[in-house]
Parts: structure tokens; sequence; C-alpha cells
């Protein structure tokens, strides 16, 4: 088993004459939750999107443990979007039923037990839940695969202080060692605490790669402290 999980070389991608990424260069080791860090519209959902498949770059490469973007890639990634995208007529419990037949490495009895956690009712149906809880259900659905890679873009967006912790000690809870997570936010507060390493991405370029234990002790900051510092207005 290959040890890097994904890999982005010399990346682009531009809307129009705006670019989005400018030459993206990195890669995630196994075992790592990793958080993709910048303010809004400096290129994280547009990275997401290519590694996912939803998007094409204009130039550059990201491979899935070995593999280009495909059918491989795809069957190997967990992708939690920023926005609800479930369809909204569908039951909690009809949601869980799809989800199992489209991927081979869904676990409905992990699924029914984060529902339990979260005190969801799986015979609701899914357009009758807060907003907080279409996020939680979002969640629930992509960490109950078994994935090599999960790609949570914007997790804690819509979802109350209280219920972040829950959601940051799902991830922990339920990704292998053989897997990667990957994080991206602006809510690096709450986040810190659970990443491995960290990428800053500002104007579609990656401006800081480390480790959060050297960030810490080499640097003498939290990543919080370090993320306001460089990306201060």
């Amino acid at each position: 088993m290959n040890d890097t999980v994904m890999c982005c070389t010399d990346l682009t991608k531009s809307y129009g004459k705006k670019p989005a990424l400018k030459g993206v260069n990195l890669s995630l080791k196994r075992g790592r939750i990793v958080g993709l860090l910048g303010p809004n519209g400096s290129g994280k959902t547009t990275l997401i999107k290519i590694a996912t498949g939803l998007l094409r770059p204009n130039s550059g490469e990201v491979t899935i443990d070995g593999n280009p973007v495909g059918k491989a890639s795809k069957a190997a990634v967990s992708y939690l979007p920023d926005c609800v995208s479930l369809p909204d007529w569908m039951k909690i419990s009809e949601l869980i039923n799809f989800y199992a037949g489209f991927f081979k490495d869904f676990s409905t009895e992990k699924a029914h037990r984060m529902l339990t956690s979260l005190g969801l009712d799986e015979n609701q149906r899914f357009k009758t839940l807060s907003k907080g809880n279409k996020e939680k259900v979002q969640l629930i659905l992509a960490m109950s695969r078994e994935a090599q890679l999960y790609l949570l873009d914007e997790p804690l967006g819509g979802v109350d202080p209280a219920t972040r912790d829950y959601i940051l000690n799902t991830i922990i809870s339920n990704y292998s060692e053989n897997a990667a997570v990957v994080i991206s936010t602006h809510l690096i507060a709450d986040v810190e605490k659970i990443l491995d390493e960290v990428y800053f991405i500002k104007d579609g370029e990656i401006v800081l790669n480390d480790m959060v234990d050297n960030i810490r002790d080499v640097r003498g900051r939290s990543v919080d402290a370090l993320f306001r510092e460089e990306f201060r207005c």
C-alpha cells in the first residue's frame, strides 16, 4: 500500500481569466488529519472538487493512491460538500439505504450508531431537518464509509459550538490509520486540536505546509495565531 494517499502536482485552475489555483503541490500521508486552511475564495473548495472529479484542472495532476482521478480514485474518496446536496424528499433511513447500495464500503451499523448518538430519528424526512441537522446527516453518511481519503469541506460551518466537539470526535473515531482526512475550514481555533498537519492556501497558492507539533514547538504559537498572522488584513 502506497504511503501517500493523495498527491497534487503543479495543479492550476482558472475560471475565465480569474486564477483559482496556481501551481499547487501537496502530498498527503495516510494516518493523518490535515487542515486545508485559508480564507473564503482562497481555492480550498476548488482543490477539493478537482480531487473528487467534480472539476477538471487546466493543468497539472491529482492522484489518489497512485491512480489519476477517475473511477478507481472515486471509489477511494468520501466527500462531504460545503453545501447541503441530498434529496430532501427522502427519509434519513432511505438515505442510509441509498448510500449502502451505492458504496460497497458503507457501514449501515456505523451510520445508525452515529444517528443514535446525535439523537436523530431515522424516520424523519431530510427536508424537515434544521440546517445544522442536515449537515450532521451528511457528515454521518460521509464518515460511515471505509474510505482511504475523506475530503470534508467546511464540516463545522452550520452547526452550533456545542455540536462541533461531537463532530470532531466523530471524525477522529471513524477513520482508519490507512486513511487520511482533509478538513477544509476557516474555523481554525475549533479544529486545530485534532489536526496533525496543515496547509495554508492563499490566492490559489500553498503558502505554508507544516506539522502542527512543529508549529507549536518550534514556531512557539498555535495554528490559529499563525493563521491570523499570515492572513492579517
